[in-house]
């Protein structure tokens, strides 16, 4: 972890995986007063994790707009440029964007034979396989966003036939810098549509990856605190 800068003084990982797990085993010590001080928190992740599925279904949709525009381009002899490209973009923030979702909701797949040898045993293997998997998942989290940084670095361009529009990248962009530089970006932006950038499509992997790890993190934490699972399950009919 040499490259995991220093943060408020503090290295990155110790941020990212030591408070995280001190904050579990403060729920697992303490379980009355950490449910009463995240409890706020908690109403607020729901509207979260279900404000990201609606944006993975509005991708969904997305993915059969262009469909149905590939199929009347090719009933008119038309092209439609970058068609193909914008469904996969649309395809990988659909699945992206639904996983803390899908979390939640219980549409991962667990394998919980384990868990459900006795009821003694449920508990502590439930809370080290959420525990690991929230590592994990913070670990994947890390390196998106890292992917994604180092892809605007080297200026990456799409190798197909999509565009966007010059002032979707200054809207993007503005969120990295502050806000006295936002005048001069704009100033110097055009109508041109350019290749695009590959850290534009990955901006949902980043934002998607996050999300996952603070919904693991979340139900570890709640899991915790109420000594019962939050994850519910699959119902078959």
């Amino acid at each position: 972890m040499r490259d995991w800068q220093p943060f408020l003084g503090l290295p990155l990982w110790v941020w990212l995986f030591v408070f995280p797990a001190a904050l579990a085993v403060f729920c697992l010590v303490n379980p009355q007063l950490a449910g009463k001080l995240l409890r706020p928190v908690w109403r607020v992740l729901d509207r979260v994790y279900v404000g990201a599925g609606v944006i993975a279904a509005g991708f969904m949709v997305m993915i059969l707009l262009l469909i149905v525009g590939q199929m009347i381009a090719r009933w008119s002899a038309l092209t439609f440029p970058g068609s193909t490209e914008y469904a996969g973009y649309a395809m990988a923030a659909t699945s992206f964007f639904a996983l803390a979702y899908t979390l939640t909701r219980g549409g991962h797949i667990r394998v919980s034979i384990f868990l459900n040898l006795n009821a003694h045993t449920r508990l502590w293997l439930d809370a080290v396989a959420m525990l690991l998997a929230a590592w994990i998942a913070t670990y994947f989290a890390r390196y998106a966003i890292k992917t994604n940084i180092l892809s605007e670095m080297l200026n990456d361009r799409t190798q197909g036939q999509d565009y966007v529009p010059e002032w979707l990248l200054t809207f993007f962009t503005m969120f990295a810098n502050s806000p006295a530089k936002w005048g001069e970006m704009w100033a110097k932006t055009g109508s041109e549509w350019v290749f695009t950038p590959v850290w534009v499509p990955q901006l949902p992997m980043s934002i998607g990856t996050v999300l996952l790890a603070i919904a693991i993190w979340d139900y570890l934490y709640r899991l915790l605190v109420d000594r019962k699972s939050h994850i519910g399950g699959e119902v078959v009919e």
